[in-house]
């Protein structure tokens, strides 16, 4: 099935490293012509550069106008988008009452409004085709709570709600819904949480990365390609009858 893919427009947010890097790779593999987007132009035509298949767009999934032009663009050079991948997000913890409103609202501008802003503006070309995939990146964060993580906690949950909400809206339609619920993984997001820990907990690297893996039930951190391989799995002939589901990726039971 190496060229299941062959002719679909995939896009990413978030694509240019780490998870979102690795689900467009494998998407582009089995023949899809994927747009990878993010904030940073640099990494992202980076990664284009390593394969022909990865096609680099700046953008901010926060700036609604910046959004819509650059799909816009997309799919104008690519055609409609038939798998869109809502994976860009912010991972950064704090206690309930540290939460700030500027924190919170900054985690929820990314984690939420970006989802919903990138699945919509990917529907309005999807929906004139007769097949199409939508995947969130959640979190284990988003089917349970997450200590020291209340606000990321609440988007991830956010998150699983509109997919489930869309599933239902949906149903029997040609487009599947799903999201990807990964406990820790191996990209610079983690690297940055363990200072974080750390610092907060007043203990060291070592054992702030400790609390990660232990989180994670078979004791290791996932690797990004983990968590590729379910997403090209939703994309693949044979997933769809698979709707409005969360599917953990953590080594173990949630």
């Amino acid at each position: 099935m190496a060229d299941a893919l062959q002719g679909r427009h995939a896009l990413v947010t978030g694509g240019g490293t780490g998870i979102g890097l690795a689900i467009a790779r494998a998407l582009a593999d089995h023949g899809a012509q994927v747009t990878i987007t993010g904030r940073r132009a640099e990494p992202l035509e980076q990664a284009a550069a390593q394969h022909p298949g990865l096609h680099p767009a700046a953008m901010d999934v926060t700036d609604e106008d910046g959004l819509r032009a650059g799909i816009e663009a997309a799919v104008e050079a690519r055609g409609p988008v038939q798998v869109c991948v809502a994976n860009a997000g912010i991972a950064e913890g704090r206690s309930f009452t540290r939460n700030d409103l500027e924190f919170w609202n900054r985690i929820m501008e990314t984690n939420v409004t970006g989802a919903f802003l990138t699945v919509r503006e990917c529907l309005r070309s999807m929906d004139g085709t007769d097949w199409g995939r939508v995947i969130a990146v959640s979190s284990i964060a988003g089917l349970r709570g997450l200590k020291g993580g209340s606000a990321y906690t609440a988007s991830k949950h956010a998150v699983i709600g509109m997919i489930r909400a869309l599933s239902e809206e949906r149903m029997g339609g040609p487009i599947t819904f799903n999201a990807l619920c990964p406990g820790y993984v191996d990209t610079p997001i983690v690297t940055r949480n363990t200072s974080s820990i750390a610092e907060r907990a007043g203990i060291s690297q070592e054992a702030a990365l400790k609390v990660m893996t232990d989180a994670n039930r078979h004791g290791r951190l996932l690797e990004p390609e983990e968590v590729a391989a379910a997403a090209l799995w939703l994309c693949l002939p044979g997933s769809q009858s698979v709707n409005g589901q969360t599917i953990e990726i953590a080594g173990g039971q949630v």
